[in-house]
């Protein structure tokens, strides 16, 4: 285990305190203040959430989350609008205020996943169906679309509420969005995906599949918020042993924060019980293994070197950060 990451494991970001802002809306892993009507600051903590629930925190997670998710919105620029401005801390980005869309757009080109959400759920118990897609038959786990799929699930806005997959005819027949709006979002979509796999590919990894979302800035314009092909984001798997695995039917080798789901189903989690508590699986071993693949992710995508912070209690830093937001000189 990397000494500073058995160090963090006691000084993770879990709770920012920061009243400075208009409003203030906290995630399951983004913490996010609005300062105006064009301006808001997401802070990314070291909380981790699978199953839809949040499990606990990984050191240096947030870090690796805000600055893989910047490098990949630069990568964008001038192929899809996003909402990026400036990345004034490790943990912090400073971003174009918008109003979310109500769908998360998932992009899909391999037939896999453990969640109830997921491709492979769908191809073992909901008859090869979709959010109103029939998947081929006699494909096996972990095996290729022939073309990436989107399939969109909602995003629960009530306590306790998970994810549910549905349909592009659901969407525009109940009129969550505008046609002419959804059709932007799959197109971008799709568009960040084949960017994504091509310099995934580049650096000997698959970009398997990922999660997007959006949402109208204050000009009207829709754009790409959120983070693009992070850990927590999107699934990757190592591109040179992804042959000789699926051959023999094992799973493929993991640097998403799909290793952590594996893991907690592996030591007993049912994803079909309701009442079942999958956070109680993240021991100090798994938060450290966990923290060196996100590591790891962030090194081989980006080729740059991981810097960890001099001081591990980030908490302060970020939030001295936000203190200085909150003055009248923002803009500058």
């Amino acid at each position: 285990m990397n000494e500073k990451i058995k160090l963090a494991l006691g000084s993770t970001v879990d709770k920012i305190s920061f009243s400075g802002a208009v409003s203030h809306h906290s995630g399951k892993v983004r913490e996010s203040f609005v300062f105006d009507e064009n301006t808001r600051a997401i802070v990314v903590t070291d909380r981790i959430s699978a199953f839809d629930f949040i499990l606990g925190t990984v050191p240096f997670k947030g870090q690796v989350l805000n600055q893989i998710a910047a490098w990949w919105f630069r990568k964008m620029d001038g192929l899809i609008p996003h909402h990026l401005i400036s990345t004034p801390d490790p943990n912090i980005s400073l971003t174009k205020n918008a109003r979310v869309l109500p769908i998360e757009i998932i992009v899909r080109g391999y037939l896999t996943g453990t969640t109830k959400t997921s491709s492979w759920y769908a191809y073992q118990h909901l008859n090869r169906e979709i959010c109103g897609l029939t998947m081929p038959a006699g494909m096996k786990k972990n095996q290729k679309f022939t073309a990436p799929i989107v399939t969109p699930t909602t995003k629960p806005t009530e306590p306790g509420a998970h994810d549910e997959s549905i349909s592009r005819e659901e969407i525009l027949s109940q009129k969550i969005i505008a046609p002419e709006i959804w059709e932007k979002c799959e197109k971008y979509a799709l568009k960040m995906f084949a960017r994504g796999q091509e310099i995934a590919a580049e650096r000997g990894l698959i970009l398997v599949d990922t999660k997007y979302e959006m949402g109208i800035d204050a000009d009207g314009n829709l754009i790409v918020i959120d983070e693009v092909h992070t850990p927590d984001s999107s699934r990757f798997w190592i591109a040179d042993s992804y042959d000789a695995r699926f051959n023999v039917g094992q799973e493929p080798e993991a640097l998403s924060k799909e290793f952590v789901r594996s893991a907690i189903v592996d030591r007993g989690y049912d994803v079909d019980d309701a009442d079942a508590d999958p956070g109680k699986f993240l021991d100090d071993e798994l938060r450290a293994e966990a923290s060196a693949r996100y590591i790891e992710l962030f090194e081989r995508v980006t080729g740059e070197k991981f810097q960890f912070p001099e001081n591990l209690d980030a908490t302060v830093r970020i939030e001295g950060v936000l203190d200085r937001f909150s003055s009248p000189d923002l803009a500058e």
